[in-house]
């Protein structure tokens, strides 16, 4: 039993290298928005496509290393809503960049929806859950307001940049709830 309380779980261990690698993905990529891609239109489509790509990837890294496809579901999904997202994207942009917002907007209700659903299932073997549950809730809160901001002049890579800082934030504060946690034993 002692064994079990000094050293942290290998779940807990890959969930919080997970956490903080997705944060600092996000971080950099809330960064470049911010700066690089408000002068290069080119820059700005590719990072529209690249976030919710690396969400599709981020998601099979997590049902790979947390019990596989069947034991995921909501993870597999989110891997394929993202995945299609992101060619919708691609696809999307010789509309304009307002269909983008719109997409985006449907993906972080239903990516956030899955999120919580996730979290739901992993509060009980995973401690550090909560905060997975309240970034899938403010995902979908989130999502309902890009729709709603469809048609206006909100400059959409920076709206979106907004809702990755967030998400980041999320990411970084349950890494650090494991860390703390396995710290703590």
């Amino acid at each position: 039993m002692s064994d079990i309380l000094q050293n942290p779980s290998p779940r807990a261990a890959w969930l919080r290298k997970l956490y903080f690698t997705r944060a600092a993905f996000s971080f950099a990529w809330v960064a470049l928005a911010f700066t690089v891609a408000k002068q290069s239109p080119a820059l700005a489509t590719v990072l529209l496509i690249v976030y919710p790509a690396w969400d599709a990837f981020a998601n099979l890294w997590d049902a790979r290393m947390s019990g596989g496809a069947q034991a995921n579901p909501t993870q597999m999904l989110n891997l394929w809503m993202s995945t299609l997202v992101a060619l919708a994207v691609a696809a999307s942009l010789v509309a304009g960049w307002q269909v983008v917002l719109l997409i985006f907007g449907i993906w972080a209700i239903v990516s956030g929806l899955l999120q919580l659903a996730t979290a739901i299932r992993r509060r009980k073997a995973e401690r550090g859950q909560w905060v997975m549950m309240l970034s899938g809730a403010q995902s979908a809160l989130a999502g309902g307001l890009f729709i709603s901001r469809q048609g206006t002049d909100a400059p959409i890579p920076q709206t979106l940049a907004g809702y990755a800082a967030v998400g980041a934030v999320y990411f970084l504060i349950s890494g650090v709830v494991i860390l703390v946690r396995e710290r703590r034993r």
